[in-house]
Formats: C-alpha cells, sequence, structure tokens
C-alpha cells in the first residue's frame, strides 16, 4: 500500500486543477476550426522554413502564439473562449508543427521530400536502385527532375502516405485511450506533466476576469522570464543565423558539452550541462524524488562507470576526442543498450504485477465498482469494445499491408511487432510518462529484428512495420481530462485536421521544392546537415544486407547476459525499495536515469531541489504546488513569443536580402 499511497499523493495537485468548475464541454468548436486553419495555411509555411534554414521548429511559438491571438481577439469579442477550447488551439498547434527528423517539419509531406533527397544522394548511390518504387520515384524520374508532386510516379507513394496516416492516427488514439484508462483510472498515476498545458489553459481562460485569477499572475510572470530568456537562447541565434549564415550563440544549444575537456583524466565520460532555463523549470514540475534518482544513476553510470568500464576493456569502441552524442553512442552499443532493456522489462513486468493487484484488492469489496472500468459522467468516453476493435483493426491492415509491400520479409516479426511487442512497449512508455513525465523507448529493436531475419533487401526499411510506442497518448488523454475537455473534441480534431493538414502539407512543401532543390543555398541548415545524415542513413540501410560490416556490432550490444543483468537488478531494487519503505520514486527514477545525459539531470534536479528546499517554504506546499505547472506553462509560452518574433524577421530578413535594390 506504500506505493498506492505515494502515488496518490503525487496526483493530489493533478485533482485539485480538475475539482474547480470541472464540467465535461465540447472542445472542438467553430472557432478552434478557424485556428486549425490559421495554424496550417499561416504558421505551416514558417515551420517548414525555420526547419530548413536553422533546424529548429516553433514548438512554443506556434502553440502559444495561435492560443493569445485567438484569445485577445475573442475577449475583446466579448465572447471569450472557454478553457476547452483554449486547450483544443494548444492540442491543435502541437500536432501540427510537431518538429520530426532531420530538422524537419511542416506535416506528412516533409518525409517525401527527405526520400527525394536520400535517394539522389552520393551516399546513397549503392542502394538507390533498390529503394522501392511505391516509396520514392526512381532518381532519374522527371517528378524528380522537374521537383513536382504533380506526377504519375508519386501517385502510390502519396497514396501510401495518406493510407499510414489514417492507420496511424487511429492506431495511437485508441491504443493511446487504452492506455490512459490503465494508467490514469485504474492505477492511478499522477501524470506530473499532464497539469503544465492544463494551468496554462485555465490562466489564459481566466485572464480579464472580473476577479483576476492567481493563475493568470503567475503566467505571465512566467511569460516575462520565457521572454528574457528566450532573446538570448532563441531569439539571436535564430536572426543571426538567418541574417548571416552563422547563427551566434551566446548560450549553447542544445548544452555544454565538456567530455573532451575532461577524457584525459575521465576516458569515455561524459560531462556537461544544459544552460536552457526550462530545465530548471521543469525540475519545479516533476517529482523531487524521480529526478533525484536520474540524476544519481546518470551520473553513475555515464560519468562515474564508464571510465571504469573502458579500463576494464568493456568499451572497446570509444574513440578520443569524441564529443557527448558520438561517446553515448559507443559506450551504450559496447555495454549500456542491454542494461537498459533489462531494466525496462523489469518496469513492464512490475507495472503488470501493479495492475493486477490493483484490480485483485478492488474485486475483494464487492459493494463497489473496479475503479477506472465506470468512467465519469460526461467525459465521452466510448464503450471498451470500441477502441480495441479499432485498433485490432488498425495493427492486421498494418499487417496486412506489410504482407503486400515485402511479401517475402517473416510475417511472424511483423505479427509480433504489432500485437506483442508494441502494447507491452507502449504500456511502459505510458506507465513511466505517468510516473515521471517522460517515456522510455528500447532503441534499435526494428534494426536488430532486420539483421536477424536474414531478409537481404532494402524495401523492408520503407515498409510501415507495426513498431510505435504509444505512451505518450495517456499523457494527452490526461492533459485533456484536466481541462475538463470532451473526449469527443479529440476524435473531431483529428478527424478535420486529416484532410486540412495533408492539403497545407502538400502544397507548401511542393511551393518550397519547386522554387528551389532542397538542400540548396537558400536553406543552410539543410545544405550543411543534410548530406551528413544522408551518410548516417545510408550505413544503417544497409546492415542487413550480406557485404554489411556493422552487423555484428548491432547484436553483439543485445548481450543477453547483461539483459538478465539489467532484468534481476530492477527487480531486487524494487523489492528493497518496497521492502524498507523507501520512496518509491526514488526507484523509478534510478531506473529511468540510466542513458540519460547528466547534462539534462541536472538542470532538473537544481530546479527541484530549489522548489523542494525554498519555494515550498516561502509560498507553502500546497500553494507550489499550484503555482509550478502554471510557471512553466508561463515560460513556455515566452519562448514561443520570443520565437516567433525571430522567425518574422528572419523572413524578413530573407526577404529583403533577394531583392535587386
Amino acid at each position: 500500500m506504500a506505493v498506492q499511497d505515494e502515488l496518490a499523493k503525487a496526483r493530489q495537485t493533478a485533482e485539485e486543477i480538475a475539482a474547480e468548475e470541472h464540467r465535461f464541454q465540447e472542445g472542438f468548436t467553430f472557432r478552434t476550426f478557424l485556428g486549425l486553419l490559421f495554424v496550417a495555411f499561416v504558421m505551416l509555411p514558417g515551420c517548414i522554413y525555420m526547419g530548413l534554414v536553422a533546424g529548429v521548429g516553433l514548438g512554443a511559438a506556434a502553440e502559444w502564439v495561435t492560443i493569445v491571438l485567438f484569445a485577445e481577439v475573442m475577449r475583446r469579442s466579448l465572447q471569450p473562449l472557454r478553457r476547452q477550447e483554449i486547450y483544443m488551439l494548444y492540442y491543435i498547434a502541437a500536432s501540427l508543427a510537431a518538429m520530426g527528423l532531420y530538422g524537419l517539419s511542416g506535416g506528412p509531406l516533409q518525409w517525401k521530400i527527405w526520400d527525394q533527397f536520400f535517394v539522389q544522394s552520393a551516399p546513397a548511390a549503392p542502394i538507390a536502385d533498390e529503394v522501392p518504387r511505391w516509396a520514392v520515384p526512381a532518381p532519374d524520374s522527371p517528378a524528380l527532375r522537374e521537383r513536382t508532386f504533380f506526377h504519375p510516379d508519386w501517385a502510390v507513394p502519396l497514396f501510401l502516405l495518406l493510407l499510414t496516416e489514417i492507420l496511424g492516427r487511429a492506431s495511437w488514439m485508441s491504443m493511446g485511450y487504452l492506455l490512459f484508462r490503465m494508467t490514469s483510472d485504474v492505477e492511478r498515476l499522477p501524470f506530473p506533466l499532464a497539469p503544465v498545458a492544463a494551468s496554462g489553459a485555465l490562466a489564459l481562460a481566466e485572464a480579464g476576469t472580473r476577479e483576476q485569477s492567481w493563475r493568470w499572475g503567475v503566467f505571465s510572470t512566467g511569460t516575462v522570464i520565457g521572454m528574457g530568456f528566450g532573446v538570448f537562447y532563441v531569439g539571436i541565434p535564430v536572426f543571426t543565423g538567418t541574417l548571416f549564415g552563422n547563427a551566434l550563440q551566446l548560450i549553447p544549444i542544445p548544452f555544454l558539452d565538456l567530455t573532451q575537456n575532461v577524457e584525459a583524466a575521465l576516458p569515455s565520460a561524459i560531462i556537461g550541462v544544459s544552460i536552457n532555463l526550462g530545465e530548471v523549470l521543469l525540475g519545479f514540475v516533476l517529482p523531487y524524488h524521480i529526478l533525484l534518482g536520474a540524476a544519481i544513476s546518470s551520473v553513475a553510470t555515464y560519468v562515474i562507470a564508464n571510465p571504469i568500464l573502458y579500463r576494464a576493456g568493456l568499451i572497446p569502441n570509444w574513440q578520443p576526442n569524441s564529443p557527448a552524442l558520438q561517446t553515448k553512442l559507443a559506450v551504450d552499443l559496447d555495454f549500456w543498450l542491454a542494461i537498459i532493456v533489462g531494466l525496462q522489462l523489469a518496469v513492464a513486468v512490475i507495472g503488470v504485477g501493479l495492475v493486477v493487484r490493483t484490480i485483485r484488492e478492488y474485486r475483494l469489496n464487492r459493494a463497489l465498482q473496479i475503479r477506472g472500468l465506470t468512467p465519469p459522467p460526461g467525459r465521452g468516453d466510448p464503450p471498451l469494445w470500441i477502441p480495441l476493435v479499432v485498433w485490432a483493426v488498425s495493427v492486421v491492415s498494418y499487417i496486412i499491408l506489410c504482407r503486400i509491400l515485402v511479401p517475402e520479409f517473416p510475417l511472424w516479426i511483423v505479427v509480433g511487432f504489432g500485437l506483442l511487442w508494441s502494447p507491452l512497449n507502449s504500456y511502459i512508455s505510458a506507465r513511466m510518462i505517468g510516473l515521471t513525465g517522460q517515456g522510455v523507448t528500447v532503441p534499435l529493436i526494428r534494426e536488430v529484428a532486420i539483421i536477424s531475419s536474414g531478409y537481404p533487401k532494402v524495401d523492408i526499411w520503407y515498409a510501415p512495420l507495426p513498431l510505435y510506442d504509444h505512451g505518450w497518448a495517456a499523457l494527452r488523454f490526461r492533459e485533456i481530462e484536466l481541462t475538463g475537455t470532451k473526449f469527443t473534441s479529440i476524435l473531431k480534431a483529428e478527424l478535420v485536421m486529416l484532410p486540412v493538414i495533408f492539403i497545407a502539407s502538400f502544397l507548401f512543401w511542393a511551393f518550397f521544392w519547386k522554387a528551389s532543390p532542397i538542400p540548396s543555398p537558400l536553406f543552410p541548415f539543410a545544405q550543411k546537415m543534410w548530406p551528413y545524415y544522408a551518410q548516417m542513413e545510408a550505413v544503417w540501410k544497409q546492415i542487413n544486407l550480406p557485404q554489411s560490416q556493422i552487423r555484428e556490432a548491432v547484436l553483439g550490444a543485445l548481450n543477453i547476459p547483461r539483459i538478465i543483468i539489467g532484468f534481476v537488478s530492477g527487480l531486487g531494487l524494487f523489492w528493497l525499495f518496497n521492502a524498507f519503505k523507501w520512496p518509491i520514486l526514488l526507484f523509478y527514477g534510478l531506473v529511468s536515469g540510466v542513458g540519460q545525459l547528466p547534462h539534462f539531470t541536472l538542470p532538473r534536479l537544481l530546479g527541484a531541489w530549489l522548489g523542494y528546499r525554498y519555494f515550498k517554504k516561502r509560498y507553502g506546499e500546497d500553494n507550489w504546488l499550484r503555482y509550478a505547472p502554471v510557471l512553466l506553462a508561463g515560460f513556455s509560452c515566452g519562448m514561443g513569443l520570443v520565437g516567433m518574433l525571430g522567425i518574422a524577421l528572419a523572413l524578413v530578413a530573407k526577404s529583403v536580402s533577394v531583392l535587386p535594390f
């Protein structure tokens, strides 16, 4: 019961947000539909441009700028937005402005822009003819030479892209809802980051009321702090990078790396720190014991243990003068990857055991219904069989599609991914997000499976394997619940968003691509970094070919004895914490910290320590627990406003620079 008591205490503050005027209402209205059009046709071009020029997305800018604009317009029209509408604007903007790999952003067509570049790049030359035509046209196709999507060679790739977008949304919505019911309704996990978005929506909804809400004051304070810091962290690099071609970074982005400075004394140790103030404010929100455990384990593994392991000959692939990320890749493949897999499997077993025990305890009391199986009235929950059927249909559709596209690839691997591993991995991640605010992923699973299968073709790398982690979606449903928004709102939003974002993405990417090759001198980040990314991707897409040399390194990383050691250690540590009544959140912090860079765990711990030792005493524990999420939401808004201003100035500078006078 100690575990449940601690989790219930951690969840209490979030419940207070929902308790105030908690009536579930529809959030997707005509006004939020206008917000969707604004983001799709005004914000999306900025996302595309910033990704190509500077390798960054709009992020919080798209979210909070949209919210502030619409909230102020509606307030001055004497029709203020409800909290549910404000949150749906946040949801829509966050979804449409999401950042992908390689600095790409801008909707589904971003992946086809990357594919067209990769298949024509020099690193891909050995395998270019083997890249399937249902993924991207041939390198000598007129569609690529003329830089146009309006060509028959794009018909099948674009159709498959649309189909996988539909299946992907059906999959994450159904699985995410089921994970939410299990982790939030049944297990009652705290979801420490859920109140951030919810508090921001509440603060903006209450601004301008007769009695100024405390949330608005705290939110405004956070916004001012975010704007001040954002000028140096975001504004100056974005503007100078666009205007002069080289970004001036007064604050190192994403972190200050000291790995190479200490390698003589501590070989293979990873040392550095993020100077992003947002990491400290994030520590205000996350539970103290989780961040304490994460900082301890990240320092113990990557700073203390790495040099010892290197001198013992267990990290043979590390090379001197390697920066932090290269060092992390080397030490993970040599040693830590197997340990991480074992620890995550232990977390999965513990989570399943806690769910089973919870259900048994409730069944002992026949007078009560099983908590979590009866949702709150008015929340908009569907019968459980509907998401189960939708998820099953989406997974089976993925399996059939893979069978059609890559008929020679072993079917049992595809089925195992879709019906076994992906649900298990999603549950592990959802549970860790519910406890720590951060999910977990097992790296290189797809690569190991493809290598082990013996399949010798390139087309498998483009097949839509049902290998996913939908744990993040449980957090999304928790945010929706805290704002009093009906779950039907998210369904309506996704149904409308899909065609709008697909059309907008198609039109804007077609325009940018037709206007200039991508990459080109007009897009400095893409021109500089995409050849490097292409080289790395070409290496990975050849590891399953007969002549591959990287195969053994990847398979050797998943050392079975070390996986067992990690699994047993995780279970033993959990038993130890329960036996001695130690904070169970400290256990989850210790597990989640293995694999995290100290660069981020230490600033978060600083924020948690300040909140735990200073701000709680100054403002009172209950007040501080309410203030912290709102302060972080305001900080994100301030950073977003500065980012948007930097983008506007950058676009003006670019436009002026090409004029002939």
